[in-house]
Formats: structure tokens, sequence, C-alpha cells
């Protein structure tokens, strides 16, 4: 149900603010976040700190095949990747910047639905949870559905949704997401963790976030 990333299989890389793995059948951490949960001067400086701590250690950017090249470097310097870049991005979304629309029972409902409309049809989930300004779905794609296509069914689904009951138009989510290939059963089982603590991490109360586990059906 749950296909891991396979190094030996065909993947295809596309590029934005960030890089983007996909290979069919594979499982995602995957990280939505709305348009306002990130002060624009903060994302900048985040983009322009990590270009250049890439840059120093040999890697573009802006290059397909970064988490690749990433790979390559030593564990510590991975680690301290992920400490100062990977991990603080989590670390900030937490703090509840901007308005928080899905801190709403029904409005964090509507994201929810969109995320088991498909599950079983079009990729499995396996965990998500909705927080006030974002939301995390550990996902694995079935046959070649591609991650893009569905994600993009979701974000605009939902966006479409939550402007109607708001009353209001235009983009609700940040354009680009931020997802991860499931590498090993050990990283599946952290996703799955940090998933289930991420609202306690955070220091919301019960109402404040919608959290969805399948070993919980």
């Amino acid at each position: 149900m749950f296909e891991l990333f396979d190094p030996a299989a065909e993947v295809q890389i596309t590029s934005g603010n960030l890089p983007h793995w996909f290979q069919p059948g594979a499982t995602y951490f995957v990280t939505f976040r709305t348009e306002d949960s990130i002060p624009q001067d903060v994302a900048s400086r985040w983009r322009q700190e990590r270009s250049d701590w890439l840059h120093r250690h040999g890697i573009d950017a802006g290059a397909a095949d970064l988490e690749h090249q990433l790979g390559r470097l030593s564990p510590e310097v991975v680690r301290e990747y992920h400490s100062r870049f990977s991990i603080a991005y989590l670390n900030y979304l937490d703090q509840g910047y901007g308005e928080c629309p899905l801190r709403e029972a029904e409005l964090a409902g509507i994201v929810g639905d969109a995320f088991r409309h498909f599950d079983g049809q079009r990729y499995w989930v396996s965990d998500f949870v909705v927080m006030p300004n974002h939301a995390h779905v550990l996902v694995g794609l079935i046959g070649e559905h591609a991650l893009a296509n569905v994600c993009y069914s979701w974000k605009k689904f939902t966006a479409l949704q939550i402007n109607r009951r708001l009353g209001r138009s235009g983009r609700f989510w940040q354009e680009e997401s931020f997802d991860h290939l499931v590498r090993s059963p050990e990283h599946f089982e952290r996703f799955r963790r940090y998933i289930a603590e991420n609202p306690v991490r955070a220091g919301l109360r019960s109402g404040e976030y919608l959290n969805y586990s399948r070993g919980n059906k």
C-alpha cells in the first residue's frame, strides 16, 4: 500500500523554489501552507540563506537533483541542512502566523474530506493533520497518478470551497508545496509521529486542528 522510494527506478525531477521528485507509486510527506502563513521577508531570507548554504557546499539551489546531491554529503552535514532549513521551515509554521482560518473545524473538515475523497482510488492516505495555517499528509500514490496532479486537485478544490465559505476570492494556499519522498520504513514512521505530535508541539487545544491516522480507523 505504501511503497518506498526505489533509487534504482526511474524518477522525474522538476524544480521551482524547491525541487520536486516524482516516482510512480511512491509515498510522500507533503506540506501545504496558507498564503499568509510565512511573511514574505522571512520566506525570502530563508530561501537566500538556504541558497548560500548550498553554494558553500558546492550545490546549486536550483538544481533539479538537489536531493541527490545532498545525499552525497556526510550524514552530519545533511543533518545540519535539515536542522537549519527543513525543520526550521516546519517550526515556523507552528508559530501560527497569519489569519489561521483552518483553526475553524468546518474549514479544516473541507481539507480533511478532500484528502480522503480519492483514498483507495488515486492514492492511499496514511495520516494527515490540518493545522490552523498549514496541513501535512502522508500519502502513497497508486499507479501512474502524479503527485503534482493530486496536490493541484486538493488545493484547487479546497481553496474554492473555503473561499466560498469565507465570502472571498483569490489565492488561499501558497503556490508551491513542500514534499519529501519517503525512503525507508524508519522515515515513514518518523513522518507518522511528526503528524501525530504536531498539534502538541504547536500548543493547540482540542478542536483547533484535525488529525487522522489510517491505523486508528
